[in-house]
């Protein structure tokens, strides 16, 4: 017996009595082979992305689960082989390790690497895949990678200046009800979709049967965060209209009418849903088309408040710098991306969502021209409004120092 064991059975010695630590091995023994007696085949696992410019050519590590009794062939094949070859691999009898295969890199463009064999001990080879971008630059695509972040942050900073604005003249007037109401139904409805998307196993199932096995879930872990922040920031927004002095401004009866007419299509779909006619993944659908519509129209109250008034008083102008950024860098991506893999489809193919991107930049550039050019407010008149806010403040703290009955001479 080695020193090594000699010490471990003499710490579980301590830990436990001599006869349980036997019986805890022995059953765990026993365990083991029944587990894997239990499971049917061996199992591989492979990388899922991959990528590469014209000309290179890189390795992909499969890793088997087992130990094979009989050599077979593994056999890579690609949805268009006019983008990269692959080389089929020869796993030997007995052999339980890791297996490489040579992708090359022919022309640019996107495709599957998928593996088959006629042996009966692999399985679950029609979920094992991996994805390969042959681009035309590499820098280009870590540069999209980065232009990602700054719109993700731009976007997730961007509820703040109107916070703070608010929070700062103790006021909400200028800021128009409507918008709110539909911004807090839209990002709930996209929340309800990106959390649906990315936690419920029976959805994504769902999406994979519909799209296929090998299509990636198009909500990423950065989505789901970015609602929820969206959520809870508009919420607190919502509270501050509560607080601060509003002069009796309210939802308008349609902004009240449309946040309705989208809940209850989104009840609708739940019946039907729990009653089988929809699926679950139908029914999520449902949301992202509630998404687009309250895009669609969430800013045209904002806007025409602004020309009602002749003023963006009240209406952060830095909130609108930070979402036009951020817009401007996510379609900026599209572009370089449908460059890089010469897959326009990715820009044009989805029209609604580059459609509402530029929508959201064109309410911008408007709301910009109100700001700056339509009804500026004149570095006089902003002083002004703060010496004025400073005037009220030192006013009242005066009337606190006064004494309430005051002497008269007679």
């Amino acid at each position: 017996m080695s020193v090594h064991f000699k010490l471990r059975s003499r710490l579980c010695s301590i830990i436990m009595p001599r006869s349980t630590y036997y019986q805890f091995l022995f059953t765990a023994t026993l365990g083991c082979f029944l587990f894997v007696g239990l499971v049917e085949g061996i199992g591989i696992s492979a990388l899922r992305d991959l990528t590469l410019e014209p000309g290179q050519n890189e390795t992909i590590v499969i890793q088997l689960s087992g130990r094979l009794k009989k050599s077979t062939i593994l056999f890579a094949d690609t949805s268009n082989k006019d983008i990269c070859s692959v080389e089929n691999v020869t796993i030997p009898a007995g052999w339980n390790s890791s297996v490489r295969t040579r992708v090359i890199a022919n022309k640019v463009g996107r495709t599957d690497v998928t593996f088959n064999s006629t042996s009966s001990e692999l399985t679950g080879l029609d979920s094992v895949f991996t994805k390969v971008s042959v681009v035309h630059s590499i820098p280009l695509h870590i540069v999209n990678a980065v232009i990602g972040w700054i719109y993700f942050v731009a976007w997730s900073v961007s509820f703040y200046p109107q916070i703070f604005e608010n929070w700062r003249r103790k006021s909400v007037v200028g800021l128009n009800f409507d918008f709110l109401g539909l911004n807090l139904t839209g990002f709930l409805a996209y929340g309800f979709y990106n959390v649906g998307m990315f936690w419920v196993k029976e959805i994504q199932t769902e999406y994979k049967a519909h799209f296929g096995l090998h299509t990636v879930n198009p909500v990423q872990p950065n989505d789901v965060f970015f609602t929820i922040h969206a959520v809870f920031i508009t919420t607190v927004t919502i509270l501050q209209c509560c607080i601060y002095e509003r002069g009796g401004q309210r939802m308008s009866y349609i902004g009240i009418g449309l946040v309705v007419v989208a809940w209850l299509v989104a009840g609708v779909g739940l019946v039907l849903a729990l009653t089988k006619t929809l699926t679950w993944l139908s029914y999520l659908n449902f949301f992202s088309y509630i998404k687009l519509v309250i895009t669609l129209v969430k800013y045209i109250p904002q806007a025409f408040m602004n020309c009602r008034r002749k003023s963006t008083e009240g209406w952060s102008i830095g909130n609108v710098l930070l979402d036009f950024t951020g817009g401007t860098f996510s379609l900026l991506q599209m572009f370089l991306i449908a460059y890089n893999t010469d897959d326009w489809t990715t820009l044009f193919g989805d029209f609604t969502k580059f459609g509402l991107g530029a929508l959201s930049i064109l309410f911008d550039l408007f709301f910009m021209l109100q700001h700056y050019v339509l009804f500026p407010v004149s570095k006089r008149e902003k002083s002004a409004s703060i010496q004025s806010s400073t005037d009220n403040v030192v006013a009242n703290k005066a009337d606190d120092k006064e004494p309430l009955l005051t002497a008269t001479h007679a």
